[in-house]
């Protein structure tokens, strides 16, 4: 990586030891921002259990079991409150803060860092609530904008200079990704290389400091446990192959998947529209629901399900398939706020699994929990264009890796290299403009000599 990079512009470095000027002020800030992002992943998961408890009185974890013996009606009902509290939400948001939504992504590379805490504290709390009450939108974001407004302030408190904050800003945002899911090494990786956009020497202690120290704290709170249980695998020549044949078609879904999330996002409602699409949109989940309740919530619960090697017939597979990405997308088209890791994941995971399935009539050995697995780390390599931290975080939350890492690794760099052939953008930079994006990507390039 080119050491001009990590340049900021008032002159500030970020400092490789304790014994540079100021070195301190930015070390106590990695370790607060991490203790921050731990306790805030801690709070916000333990609520979304609370929400989802109480609206489809069951099990804290499983909202597929629990929507699964609720009623029709209750899951339209349910939905159309959803769809009410982001109308609600956006209401109070319109009047209660003056300043403009701003993902992370875009206020890391073009804001150094800097975000409007009310809004995105508020946003964080409403993804809470609709998550938790079955929108089809990743649980992850609220962590890792929690994570990411404290440090946000510690930086302004500590007076840090601009790449100072970027950098304690994407920490905090992965660390708060690590705790909710118990992933330190993978969320480190993944603040530096999908969210920073290096993988440089100088930035890895930061980003590793603030994760584990996040997901240590969090522990306290939450259960440390893999967040799938996978099937016994074991991998051949034939899985190695199997690997490769995969990968490019994943590549290829994944672009797909990605410019579908550009124009949703591109395409929300705005004005008096805004108040009245995500009432129809999720309470049109709802009543999608009532045949597929696996539409409901992030799509962990069918992950595990292909992970463990069950399946699911090929019928609601391929329907799945279908349906579940569109799901998110919907949601996040009618302005309801969320993450997208998780629904990728899933994506990938049902891929997987169909491909596994037409695979198997040519090759009876494949295993359904494996291509399950491929499938969804190729997809979410990329997709979010970070096939190192994604091959990490597949091993952490899992709980495993050796038997299944290489052909996992084929898959990806597979994914990766035609994705990036054909589309730059990753699920993170859907708000980004095509002269953003190309400034993003000369940023992350080395100068030439």
């Amino acid at each position: 990586m080119n050491v001009g990079a990590e340049r900021s512009r008032d002159g500030g470095k970020i400092p490789a030891t304790f014994l540079q000027p100021g070195a301190s002020r930015f070390w106590l800030a990695v370790l607060l921002t991490g203790v921050g992002a731990g306790l805030g992943a801690a709070g916000l998961t333990r609520l979304l259990e609370t929400i989802q408890h109480l609206a489809w009185s069951g099990s804290g974890t499983h909202i597929l079991e629990a929507a699964s013996h609720s009623g029709a009606w209750r899951r339209v009902l349910v939905l159309l409150g959803a769809g009410v509290a982001v109308a609600v939400g956006q209401f109070l948001l319109v009047r209660l803060s003056s300043g403009n939504g701003i993902d992370i992504t875009t206020a890391i590379w073009f804001e150094a860092g800097r975000l409007p805490v009310v809004r995105t504290l508020a946003s964080a709390a409403l993804s809470v609530v609709v998550v938790g009450m079955g929108a089809s939108l990743g649980r992850e974001g609220a962590p890792k904008q929690a994570g990411a407004v404290v440090a946000d302030l510690l930086s302004d408190r500590g007076r840090l200079s601009d790449e100072q904050r970027r950098l304690l800003v994407a920490c905090g945002a992965g660390a708060g990704m690590a705790a909710a899911y118990g992933v330190p090494l993978g969320g480190a990786l993944f603040a530096l290389e999908v969210l920073r956009g290096m993988l440089a020497l100088r930035l890895v202690l930061p980003a590793l400091l603030a994760s584990v120290v996040a997901t240590a704290v969090s522990w306290i709170f939450l259960p440390d446990a893999p967040t799938y249980r996978l099937a016994h695998v074991t991998t051949t020549p034939g899985t190695l192959l199997w690997a490769l044949l995969i990968g490019p078609v994943c590549g290829v879904a994944a672009v797909g998947y990605v410019r579908a999330v550009a124009w949703a996002d591109r395409n929300k409602p705005s004005g008096a529209r805004r108040f009245a699409a995500p009432i129809l949109a999720l309470g049109l989940l709802g009543v999608a629901a009532v045949k597929f309740p696996q539409l409901l919530g992030n799509g962990r619960d069918v992950s595990e399900i292909l992970f463990g090697g069950a399946g699911l017939p090929l019928a609601l597979l391929f329907s799945l398939l279908i349906l579940k990405p569109a799901a998110t997308l919907l949601c996040l088209g009618s302005g309801a706020p969320g993450g997208l890791f998780t629904p990728s994941l899933t994506f990938g995971a049902l891929l997987g699994a169909a491909l596994g399935g037409v695979g198997a009539r040519l090759s009876p050995g494949a295993s359904p929990g494996l291509c399950a697995l491929l499938g969804a780390g190729a997809v979410l390599a990329a997709t979010t264009q970070g096939p190192v931290s994604t091959v990490v975080l597949m091993m952490e939350l899992t709980g495993q890796g050796r038997q299944f890492v290489a052909p996992l690794l084929l898959a990806v760099i597979a994914a990766t290299l035609v994705s990036r052939a054909i589309e730059p953008r990753s699920i993170y930079d859907a708000r980004l403009s095509d002269e953003e994006v190309r400034a993003r990507l000369s940023a992350r390039e080395p100068a030439p000599q």
